[in-house]
């Protein structure tokens, strides 16, 4: 059975990464756009020769289930929607634009018992999997750190507005700390430091008396992107590049996955509950951050 997937977002992120890795994915196809710039809407959607709605319930008439490439002030209540319409999601990280909305959207796919995967693209990469279940576990990792490094902030064409607007925490924060999360423990409690605008550090503490260092920036200009996360223990050191770790497999791997688990009805371990954790971190990091300011 073929999977109908709707894509609510017609944007950079929504045409450049879901849309094709739809198309590429055997187990699923695009079944209509949603939007709210008509123009993007009908561009995209003649691409790929499916139906186009800017009406969100329209939209979710026509699809199994749904896939977000919007803002995550709006996905929050766009996915609460889809629960309530009882459609599988797959969804975009930070999972809501503040931590009540996570709640939110958490409560609704949880009361609904629809299936929800997230999209934390490094975690469905051949390297990082390697990393997290095989690589990292041989250090017996006691601590670690990890750091992102790009020109997104310092590129308009890169980025999205949100993206500007809430900073490198938001923008990079969530897929990093889940690493560190996964290797490492979970996360417990975290101080933070820094310019939400600039640079940002975090210190993370995680479950077993375990702790990493995370670096972000995001307004290099000329140089190439770089993200990485290293952990060390009695075993030595492990390290993953996760620049070089996602690629158009990664997006087809996540699509894959979503199709397997939506047709199974088994929720997978990225799923609502993961973003609703990794929020919470980023909220009280947030929080510190401005504290300080």
């Amino acid at each position: 059975m073929t999977l109908a997937v709707g894509l609510a977002g017609a944007g950079r992120r929504g045409t450049g990464v879901h849309a094709p890795a739809i198309a590429a994915c055997s187990g699923i196809r695009l079944a209509a756009v949603w939007g709210r710039t008509p123009a993007l809407v009908r561009n995209l959607a003649e691409r790929y020769d499916v139906p186009g709605f800017t009406r969100y319930v329209d939209f979710l008439a026509q699809c199994d289930a749904v896939t977000f490439a919007v803002p995550p002030v709006v996905q929050a209540d766009l996915a609460e929607s889809a629960a309530q319409a009882r459609k599988p999601m797959l969804l975009e990280r930070p999972l809501a634009g503040d931590l009540a909305g996570a709640e939110r959207v958490t409560d609704a796919v949880i009361s609904a018992k629809v299936v929800s995967q997230l999209a934390l693209t490094w975690r469905y990469s051949v390297a990082v999997r390697e990393f997290v279940e095989v690589v990292a576990p041989r250090a017996w990792p006691q601590g670690g750190s990890g750091r992102v490094i790009s020109g997104v902030l310092a590129h308009p064409d890169r980025s999205s507005p949100w993206q500007i607007e809430r900073g490198v925490l938001m923008a990079h924060g969530p897929d990093l700390v889940d690493l560190l999360d996964a290797v490492l423990g979970r996360v417990l409690g975290v101080r933070a430091h820094g310019d939400p605008g600039g640079w940002v550090g975090l210190m993370l503490e995680h479950e077993g008396g375990h702790f990493s260092e995370v670096s972000l920036y995001a307004s290099v200009e000329g140089q190439a992107d770089r993200a990485e996360a290293e952990v060390v223990g009695p075993g030595g050191t492990a390290d993953v590049d996760c620049t070089t770790a996602v690629g158009p497999d990664t997006f087809e791997t996540m699509y894959d996955e979503f199709a397997v688990a939506v047709e199974a009805g088994n929720e997978p371990d990225l799923d609502v509950r993961r973003g609703l954790h990794l929020q919470q971190i980023l909220d009280n990091a947030e929080t510190d951050l401005y504290r300080g300011m």
